[in-house]
């Protein structure tokens, strides 16, 4: 296959990190000249392009070396892989942690979004804009990073040095380490961790001696140490699981009644046993770790506290499912999560947890960790399947399901962090004894996010059930005149004052005319700007919809502008008008995109207008009784 290459060659530098780094993931296939590049001669055409998957490591392999992604650069992944330029280049440009242009070797990202902003991200940016050397660092302004407790947040990619999280941040240390010379040790990286690793910061209930499952390691268990793991419990679930066999194993997840935690509710046990049940071979597991909702980190605390938990459960599934190979994907701006799961990853290879024979019990699993690079449509879990592939993030059409077909055409299991954990708990105390925690489809604990005006951030574990009040209390209480709450995330909606009694379950808050969502709760006292919030997650959601389908792509962008106006005050024609545009755009975007980006990006907003939040209700809408629901 020509590829219509143009005449850009990639430096040095750039021509070993991308040859390097294909060696390391396909060792048979890296065939070796003279001059120690990669050539076709064994491996053209159908056989080389079968290596597609591999173009998202190299596209970080040579940015992380370099700093941003050269023409030739982009030639040489193309030529290694046998893909056309012009489809490498449309994936390098899908991802926002990607640039194609050259710019300085250190890029400060620093939150402006609803749990940074307005705690100190703006105060951060306006510090640094002028300060900061254009040839050695720049300041760019992020969505949320996903340290919200830790707030305000900056993360910093440095060419050629490991990339460092700074939360919560002032100017002076961002600046600092924006400037601060590398010594090639990466010791400002594990300064960094240092400050992570007291993990009562982000669990304030860690170590108080609370009943704990999800959380029980988080701030007790070394992360590095998987005999300290195993000291703590780690792998009796995995035991208990190969005791029990894949069909046991899956009617312990049915009469649990475990719902995913990623949003969208689906049984656990139903979906594990479609794909193990399907004929057609090789099957897949795959990690959803690409959490980007704003206002939520909880996958991040687990997989950042207790990480060989998530590589026991992902093995669980692969041993029930019939899958020899798991992939975790992991949010590109978790460099600390990304470090830990690497290191426990080879820890259980090691020591015979991973590989061709697991614990002796004669079945093969092993995983892979892929970095996503900044894309939220990743986290729709078919785009996330096309980002593993190779190809730019865009979500397929459903049906068929994951479970018939998902990764490389074959039956793949999907599952988000959280619910991974649940199934260690399961399998510890039995599906019965599981299905007791909550009651009805709200089974087991729920982790929350909770974040705003409240006096102790951070992620929280309660019972399916617990009151919203109660989970504010146990978070410290709310800070000022409580105004509202966005639970749910940027696709939930709001809840008043007086809905605090509600129960923390789906049908309860279903039952208000809210969602659970990805667990954030959000907190916003009487001096919060509440048309600026809302204009923030409009920008957002115009910033990821992935441009794919014409009513997000394009709703997405009336929405933002709709919300610039009403905050200028300068609506077109009148408020009302406004407000029939923004019903018109999200029944549009609800029922006719093609994924749960457009069909939940206008969700906050009509929440909040009918709601009285930001504006009269709007006309026609149902009345309520002051908790988002119909009368």
């Amino acid at each position: 296959m020509d590829l219509h290459l143009s005449s850009a060659e990639p430096s040095a530098g750039e021509r070993e990190a991308i040859d390097t780094e294909f060696a390391l993931l396909a060792p048979s296939a890296a065939v070796r000249t003279a001059d120690d590049r990669p050539t076709r001669s064994k491996h053209a055409g159908h056989a080389l392009r079968s290596e597609r998957h591999l173009l998202l490591p190299l596209l970080h392999a040579v940015h992380d070396a370099e700093g941003w992604l050269s023409e030739g650069a982009l030639n040489h992944v193309a030529r290694v892989l046998g893909v056309p330029p012009a489809e490498v280049y449309g994936v390098a440009t899908f991802y926002a942690m990607f640039s194609v242009e050259p710019r300085a070797p250190r890029v400060v990202h620093v939150c402006d979004d609803v749990a940074c902003g307005p705690y100190g991200g703006e105060e951060i940016i306006s510090e640094l804009e002028g300060r900061l050397d254009p040839e050695r660092a720049c300041v760019v302004r992020s969505p949320c990073l996903g340290l919200c407790e830790r707030a305000p947040a900056v993360l910093q990619q440095r060419a050629g040095e490991p990339d460092l999280s700074q939360a919560p941040a002032t100017p002076d240390d961002v600046l600092g380490a924006a400037t601060a010379p590398y010594d090639g040790t990466g010791e400002q990286a594990e300064a960094a961790d240092r400050v992570f690793a007291d993990a009562t910061v982000s669990a304030p209930q860690a170590g108080t001696g609370q009943h704990l499952r999800l959380l029980r390691r988080v701030g007790v268990v070394d992360p590095s140490s998987l005999d300290d793991y195993r000291a703590q419990g780690g792998y009796a679930a995995l035991r208990r699981a190969i005791d029990l066999g894949p069909s046991r194993v899956i009617t312990e997840l049915k009469d649990s009644s475990l719902m995913g935690r990623g949003g969208a509710a689906f049984p656990t046990g139903v979906k594990w046993e479609g794909v193990a049940q399907a004929p057609e071979r090789p099957h897949h597991m795959v990690c959803n770790a690409d959490e980007s909702e704003p206002g939520t980190f909880k996958d991040r605390v687990l997989m950042e506290g207790d990480p060989f938990g998530l590589i026991e459960a992902m093995t669980i599934g692969g041993y029930v499912t019939g899958a020899t190979t798991g992939h975790i994907y992991i949010r590109g701006e978790y460099p600390l999560a990304t470090r830990r799961l690497q290191d426990a990853i080879a820890a259980a290879r090691s020591r015979g947890y991973l590989g061709d024979d697991v614990m002796g019990e004669g079945f093969a699993f092993d995983i892979e960790l892929r970095r996503g690079a900044g894309a939220y449509i990743c986290g729709e879990e078919t785009a996330l399947l096309q980002s593993l592939e190779g190809y730019r993030g865009e979500p397929r059409n459903k049906p068929p399901f994951p479970a018939q077909v998902g990764l490389f055409g074959k039956p793949t299991a999907i599952n988000n962090v959280e619910t991974l954990y649940n199934v260690l708990e399961v399998l510890s105390i039995g599906g019965q004894a599981f299905a007791e925690v909550g009651g009805g489809r709200s089974t087991g604990s729920k982790l929350f996010c909770v974040a705003g005006a409240v006096g102790t951030p951070g992620v929280y574990e309660v019972d399916f059930g617990t009151t919203l009040r109660e989970l504010l209390d146990l978070a410290g209480g709310t800070r000022g005149e409580l105004r509202t709450i966005l639970l749910g995330g940027a696709a939930g909606g709001f809840v008043m004052p007086a809905d605090l009694d509600v129960p923390l379950t789906m049908e309860g808050t279903r039952d208000i005319g809210a969602t659970l969502g990805s667990g954030v709760v959000l907190v916003f006292d009487s001096g919060a700007d509440l048309t600026g919030t809302l204009r923030r997650i409009a920008a957002f959601f115009r910033d990821e919809s992935c441009g794919q389908c014409v009513p997000c792509r394009v709703g997405t962008v009336r929405q933002e502008e709709a919300l610039a106006r009403l905050e200028r005050n300068a609506p077109i024609g009148s408020r009302e008008t406004e407000l029939a545009l923004l019903d018109d755009l999200a029944r549009v975007m609800r029922d006719s995109s093609i994924c749960g980006l457009g069909q939940t990006a206008p969700s906050a907003v009509m929440s909040a207008i009918d709601l009285g939040l930001i504006a009269a209700p709007r006309r026609g809408a149902p009345e309520t009784n002051g908790h988002g629901g119909d009368r």
